[in-house]
């Protein structure tokens, strides 16, 4: 049976805090060392920038100089979406990377670059924002707001390990094999009961 996975990137599939993080030692002037891991949604309450607004700016910054294209995968991913591939999961990337204005094109282009160049399997790329549009039989996703935007629409939404989500409840995947087994479960469980 074929079951759909809405897949988001960004601490998930892609390294965004790694990243993120080379980008605003080099602008504040600072050691990355001297930022530590993302407890929060928000790098302002992490302690690695002021306020949102300098986020916007950073990200925005980041992004134009190539930032999607460059990140690491996180371990694992590649091979076990491989895995589901095979196993009759349709990948739907689902991410919201087209937030801030002036920087769609870099960011679309280094988003496909990025997936090519990691060997990222998926059948829709999509770019959005709310994400229970999408129509999924099963979410993995990093981000609170987004599991529980997809859970409020009766979503499945698993949620992937980070610091700063550990009060959202699970199913929760610490890595890519619990992922790949938390989604291979729903399908098992969805194949038994059409």
């Amino acid at each position: 049976m074929t079951v759909s996975l809405g897949l988001d990137l960004d601490g998930v599939v892609a390294d965004y805090e790694s990243a993120f993080r080379k980008h605003v030692a080099a602008a504040l002037g600072v050691p990355e060392a001297s930022l530590g891991r993302q407890t929060s949604w928000s790098f302002a309450e992490s302690g690695w920038l002021k306020d949102d607004n300098q986020f916007r700016e950073l990200h925005a910054e980041a992004v134009k100089a190539g930032m999607f294209r460059t990140m690491d995968v996180l371990p694992g991913a590649s091979e076990k979406l491989w895995q589901l591939s095979d196993a009759g999961v349709h990948i739907r990337i689902i991410t919201h990377r087209l937030c801030v204005n002036g920087s769609h094109e870099s960011a679309a282009g280094d988003t496909v670059a990025f997936l090519e160049a990691h060997q990222i399997p998926y059948r829709d790329l999509c770019f959005m924002a709310d994400k229970p549009l999408v129509g999924a039989d099963v979410y993995l996703d990093d981000a609170p707001h987004n599991i529980a935007k997809l859970r409020a629409a009766g979503g499945y939404a698993i949620v992937f390990d980070q610091p700063y989500n550990q009060d959202v409840p699970g199913p929760r995947a610490r890595d890519w094999d619990e992922a790949h087994d938390l989604i291979l479960a729903v399908r098992d469980r969805l194949g038994a009961a059409a």
